[in-house]
């Protein structure tokens, strides 16, 4: 039996990194493999950026893309962060292969994968 491999990263280890070192960070570790589980999401930005990297380092007989699944982020920011043009980020955010990870079902309570591994 094959393991699936799953990194959860702290918010707060997160909040100390910048935005490319996060994504760096990301796209490591799902190259290899493994499913991340963000504690804090990833800014509408990042996930953006995440995504560009990701389709320029596509390689079929290596890796397959990504699969990312955010909790929608909470309604709007206070009037004060708004003006400071804070972005607001996802909640809970969960990465893997595209060949691995699979959305079944997601709302705002509730993100629904499926995991498959091969022989």
């Amino acid at each position: 039996m094959r393991e699936v491999h799953m990194d959860l990263i702290s918010g707060e280890k997160l909040d100390r990194l910048t935005s490319m070192e996060k994504i760096r960070l990301i796209l490591d570790k799902v190259k290899t493999g493994r499913i991340v589980v963000l504690e804090n999401g990833l800014t509408p930005e990042e996930e953006v950026r995440l995504i560009e990297m990701t389709m320029t380092e596509i390689r079929l007989d290596e890796f397959s893309g990504i699969e990312i699944e955010s909790y929608p982020a909470k309604k709007g920011g206070s009037f004060l962060d708004k003006i400071l043009g804070k972005s607001v980020k996802g909640r809970l955010t969960v990465i893997g292969p595209a060949n691995q990870l699979r959305t079944i079902e997601k709302d705002r309570y509730q993100i629904s994968t499926k995991v498959s591994v091969g022989d």
